[in-house]
């Protein structure tokens, strides 16, 4: 693949997962507006390691995923866009020859579905809405408990990789799966160890307060 416009964030995408941003720098409208010239208008999305979305000196994972664009919409300040991610990239190298960051990717090979994991993949949906029905209650959470999802099994399973009520390390571990089993196996793993910490800071302390538990 070739050079790639890519928008460093705060936050995973993951795939066959909508995402709504704002766009606002100079340099991402930049990007934006070369990105919707062409055919298929995206870009590639990976995780800030340190730093922040704005202003420029971040460093970043090199895992993550392209973001497809489906709507676009004008305000006063900013462009707000709504993507859906697509297949996952892995960055080679990073670009410094263009206003705003640009890399070289290759593609990552995508999971295969085998039937034989239906029962792991409803086990992982169970823990997931559980634990972030405990979250929505006690913390807030970013995804509706009762959200739905694809009725395709694979991309079933990566939107719970995405709504399930995790950091951005937990996350990325989850993007950087070599197998669907092991992806699903993770997601229950990491679903069960939030619901500890969620679980212990609840009671431990006033029931009005929980803790900042955010998908």
């Amino acid at each position: 693949m070739a050079a790639t416009a890519m928008f460093p964030l705060e936050t995973v995408l993951f795939p066959h997962t909508p995402l709504a941003l704002r766009v606002f720098e100079e340099r991402y409208l930049k990007m934006l507006g070369a990105a919707l010239e062409s055919h298929e208008p995206s870009f590639g999305v990976v995780l800030i390691e340190r730093g922040s979305e704005a202003g420029g000196g971040d460093t970043r994972f090199r895992t993550g995923t392209m973001a497809r664009i489906v709507e676009v919409a004008a305000t006063e300040r900013d462009i707000e866009l709504l993507v859906v991610g697509g297949e996952r990239i892995e960055v080679s190298a990073w670009w410094t020859d263009e206003v705003y960051p640009t890399a070289e990717v290759h593609p990552i090979s995508e999971l295969t579905w085998d039937p034989a994991l239906a029962p792991l993949r409803d086990e992982a949906e169970k823990h997931v809405r559980r634990v972030l029905t405990r979250a929505a209650l006690t913390s807030g959470s970013r995804w509706d408990p009762n959200i739905e999802i694809s009725d395709d099994p694979l991309e079933a399973s990566w939107q719970l990789a995405a709504i399930a009520p995790l950091g951005p390390i937990d996350q990325l571990e989850l993007l950087q799966a070599t197998s669907l089993a092991g992806l699903l196996a993770r997601i229950i793993d990491l679903t069960l160890e939030a619901e500890q910490i969620l679980t212990a800071t609840f009671d431990g302390g006033d029931d009005n307060d929980g803790p900042g538990l955010t998908a």
